[in-house]
């Protein structure tokens, strides 16, 4: 690939539409709305196989019910090794895929990611339209979709990191992460609405949207102000080069660029390695952190519609689908979470006090949540709410803003690239503990969801804990008086 090609770094879509002339903010809310774009069509791909569990395997177990090799009594089992393959694979492929973001042009490689995941969450359905029966096929599907799936997350966050600075960046990226639940949304109704005319078509449809996102992404997004005529105050650009002030951001000084004098940036910069990025002071402790977070995060998303079909609400039991719509109030909570964790942590310019303060606050409300929230329906809802807003916050926080915090932290001199490789050491980690909290819940609930519970506030209290280095040298840096043995540590999250 040319280190000078023109194709390579200006989107086809922005030259046939001239959109280059555009101002620095507009290419910006471009950015900001294709990113969402994408990363919701990931979400949306990955829900089908949630909503036909029950088509696979259904409760009454008649021959002729379900769908071979998932309706016999070791169904649900299969179904859950599907998941966890799936997951096993996204956590193992976002370590590659994080080095190979920072390695080569973000945009081809984000939107092949998108077209491949399409392909091969299509191929699981068509496992229906070939009348296949064979366990492996849909096993080795969800293995491959989910290392594509990977591609995703590194590259969306390394593209906004990109565009935006770090005063506004908790903020913007707290109601940025809304994608997660819109796509979650998105994708459950489609496969829903689908579901009659054949549980194949569940996966074909999200499958076709995904690959119509990549499509979008290759065309019109931009990974770099470089790529559009601008450049970054800390790159190099030709004297007569014009400074641009952005709003009142005043990390976001631009310089507007000659026509090619910066065209190259999308391929022609230098990516550093998985040891280099975790030497990066905060790296592993946010890793670790966000092991914990969504160990608790996705042990809600798992099983909490299961868990409130098996409690009483008020003297009575909930449907299955009643629990399903009422589930979704937690990611609404979680939402409300993100913004609130990013506007909180913008204002203190303390990340890592911000996400551990959420973490140790979520300890009394899912103690709470466990003894009051069988009380009544309100009552559920509002301390369900509360929960999702602390678990989620700290989880939205640290995958967002830190990782992009971290991926240009001051360390990494020169034009080397480690947004991609830091995001995906960080919510790589973050993804084992996404499998083994549900993992985990599968043979504690057997012995009641008090060991459940007791699991999910111990796992809350070490994620809060493991920041405890960064927060004493934040804490030190606002009132003035740096650590000198800390001040490295607190640097990533104090630029």
């Amino acid at each position: 690939m040319s280190r000078h090609c023109h194709l390579c770094a200006t989107p086809p879509g922005i030259l046939l539409l001239r959109a280059k002339q555009w101002n620095y903010q507009t290419h910006r809310y471009m950015v900001l709305f294709i990113t969402f774009l994408a990363y919701a069509c990931y979400h949306a791909s990955r829900k089908p196989t949630g909503i036909v569990k029950s088509v696979l395997c259904p409760d009454h177990k008649d021959a002729m019910d379900g769908w071979i090799p998932f309706n016999g009594h070791d169904g649900p089992s299969k179904l859950g090794e599907i998941d966890v393959a799936f997951l096993a694979c996204y956590s193992i492929g976002m370590y590659v895929a994080g080095h190979l973001g920072d390695t080569l042009d973000l945009r081809l490689f984000l939107s092949s990611g998108m077209v491949g995941s399409g392909i091969f969450v299509a191929l699981f359905g068509m496992g229906y339209f070939w009348n296949v029966h064979r366990f492996w096929f849909y096993l080795s599907m969800q293995m491959i979709a989910g290392m594509f799936q990977a591609t995703g997350w590194p590259s969306v966050v390394a593209v906004i990191g990109n565009w935006f600075g770090k005063r506004k960046r908790g903020l913007i990226m707290g109601v940025w992460n809304a994608h997660t639940s819109v796509g979650n949304i998105c994708g459950s109704l489609i496969a829903a609405s689908v579901l009659d005319y054949g549980w194949g078509w569940s996966f074909v449809a999200p499958g076709a949207l995904i690959v119509s996102g990549g499509i979008i992404v290759f065309l019109f997004l931009a990974p770099y102000p470089e790529d559009v005529g601008f450049s970054s105050s800390s790159s190099s650009s030709s004297s007569a080069a014009a400074a641009v002030q952005v709003g009142d951001d005043k990390e976001a000084l631009v310089h507007k660029t000659g026509d090619g004098a910066l065209r190259q940036a999308s391929v022609d910069r230098k990516g550093i390695g998985l040891v280099e990025a975790c030497m990066i002071p905060g790296v592993i402790p946010f890793a670790l952190c966000l092991f914990f977070a969504k160990l608790v995060a996705y042990t809600f998303l798992y099983w909490l519609p299961f868990y409130l079909t098996h409690t009483e609400i008020g003297g009575r039991y909930i449907s299955v689908k009643s629990a399903g719509n009422l589930s979704a109030l937690f990611d609404v909570g979680g939402i409300v979470g993100g913004i609130l964790a990013g506007y909180i942590s913008d204002k203190l310019n303390a990340r890592a006090l911000t996400a551990a303060s959420f973490m140790y606050a979520a300890i009394p409300s899912m103690l709470l949540y466990q003894h009051y929230g069988s009380v009544s329906m309100n009552a559920n809802i509002g301390l369900m709410m509360v929960t999702g807003l602390l678990v989620n916050g700290p989880y939205a926080l640290i995958t967002t803003a830190v990782s992009a915090d971290l991926g240009t932290h001051s360390s990494l001199r020169g034009d080397s690239r480690a947004l991609a490789t830091v995001t995906a050491i960080i919510d790589g980690t973050g993804s084992v503990g996404a499998a083994v909290g549900p993992l985990l819940t599968g043979f504690l609930s057997t012995r009641g969801w008090t060991e459940v519970f007791i699991m999910l506030v111990v796992g809350a209290f070490i994620a809060g804990l493991l920041l405890s280095r960064l927060i004493i040298a934040e804490i030190a840096e606002i009132n003035g008086r740096p650590l000198p043995t800390q001040a490295t540590a607190s640097q990533p999250l104090l630029e």
